[in-house]
């Protein structure tokens, strides 16, 4: 099955009208007609069937025929993950976690970050991108990049963890400490580790230090397997 997406259908309406860059692909590269049958998200969990009753590179348009909904979700992770020097490798993290299951990234700036900047508007074609492949209904929300300090005042509901290498400061595992059902969210920090600082900070604001296991992860590394160790507990 091939998956479209495109954000702005609503669940009661009739007809699709795709936006020119689909139109373009649906039209022009796939070579689809009039009476096709076309797979369509908005990435909130609908899946519409549809039928081309105009296949116009500039606009198609689809009459919707089917509409289904996944599953609700029992639980909701949230990554908030420091980027990482070389961009490729963010952008690789960002498309496992959506094909593995998350619910909502955060770019965070830490001490000791060298990257101190992300590309929002290309992230979101790489999330868009992962969640037509991996055939999921849902689109990870991506966040605005925030420091460390404002972000660990901020109110975070369910399970929070923070993973880091800092071997002084007992850690316990993350697989045996995480429930399924709930929500959760994780602080990975960026290749030079968290700062003592914001550990400390961390600790202060009840967050729970964890390990990913014996082994010294990269950031983005740590980040696929700190995602697919809660969709593991997750699983039914």
């Amino acid at each position: 099955m091939q998956l479209f997406y495109t954000p702005n259908i609503k669940k009661n309406d009739k007809q699709i009208v795709f936006p020119k860059d689909e139109s373009r692909h649906i039209a022009k590269v796939l070579r689809k007609s009039e009476g096709d049958i076309l797979k369509v998200t908005n990435g909130k969990g609908f899946l519409f069937t549809c039928e081309i009753i105009e296949a116009n590179p500039k606009q198609c348009l689809a009459k919707i025929n089917k509409l289904e909904e996944a599953p609700v979700k029992t639980h909701h992770l949230h990554l908030v993950v420091a980027p990482t020097k070389m961009n490729d490798r963010y952008e690789w993290f960002l498309e496992k976690a959506t094909e593995i299951g998350i619910d909502e990234i955060t770019p965070i700036i830490c001490d000791h970050n060298e990257r101190k900047t992300i590309k929002p508007d290309r992230y979101e074609r790489v999330l868009q991108s992962a969640m037509k492949q991996s055939l999921h209904y849902r689109l990870p929300v991506l966040n605005e990049l925030i420091s460390f300090s404002e972000f660990i005042n901020l109110e975070s509901e369910g399970q929070k963890f923070i993973a880091h290498c800092e071997e002084d400061i007992p850690r316990v595992s993350l697989k045996n400490k995480a429930k399924p059902k709930e929500k959760i969210t994780i602080l990975i920090g960026p290749e030079g580790d968290f700062s003592a600082k914001e550990i400390k900070q961390a600790l202060e604001k009840q967050w729970l230090p964890v390990s990913l296991g014996e082994s010294r992860l990269r950031t983005e590394t740590a980040a696929i397997v700190a995602c697919h160790t809660i969709a593991l507990i997750n699983q039914d």
